[in-house]
């Protein structure tokens, strides 16, 4: 993987520290009560492993698998729920974990899904935001890093499938598009 890599954006170590920071105001936000976090799957898994183990706020943990996209690379405007929440959200205090935040729309719409369904509060945490890229105002609560609106690799993020497992984040040379 290492001819594939062009740069890392956030090492290992930052995001963990990070991670650490937004933990900790977490559970100071959330002192008192307990906590449904919800990971948005596939790429959420490695922020809402990390995350979790470092909050000290009593929870539980649910995953969703929501879609906006089509067969190609293009948002289709339309959100579709491809894997829905075992647990019911009517009453609880909901921190939705993502990976990464692009446009905002599949996000905007799974925070007032669950507002719907009667959350008490819904709130969102994730690892990267591309501030350039929203095309919707969607208030998150707590944020890892904000990076540039580059396609990024690693910690939880594809291409193709693959980079997932990569500790860091970073974009890849361009001849891995090329091919």
């Amino acid at each position: 993987m290492g001819n594939d890599l062009k740069e890392i954006l956030v090492t290992a170590e930052d995001m963990d520290r990070r991670l650490g920071e937004m933990a900790e105001q977490i559970d100071r936000d959330y002192a008192g009560e307990e906590l449904l976090i919800v990971g948005v799957l596939r790429g959420a898994v490695m922020v809402m492993a990390d995350l979790s183990r470092k909050l000290h706020t009593p929870l539980e943990m649910d995953w969703m698998a929501v879609s906006s996209y089509g067969s190609g690379t293009k948002t289709s405007g339309v959100v579709r729920i491809l894997k829905d929440l075992d647990q019911d959200v009517a009453g609880r205090h909901v921190l939705i974990v993502e990976d990464i935040i692009d446009s905002g729309l599949t996000l905007s719409w799974l925070q007032a899904n669950l507002l719907g369904r009667g959350a008490a509060s819904v709130k969102i945490a994730t690892a990267l935001r591309k501030p350039e890229a929203a095309k919707v105002d969607v208030d998150v609560a707590y944020v890892g890093f904000d990076i540039p609106d580059e396609f990024v690799v690693g910690y939880g993020l594809d291409y193709a499938e693959k980079y997932r497992n990569l500790p860091f984040v970073g974009t890849l040379q361009p001849h891995v598009y090329n091919n």
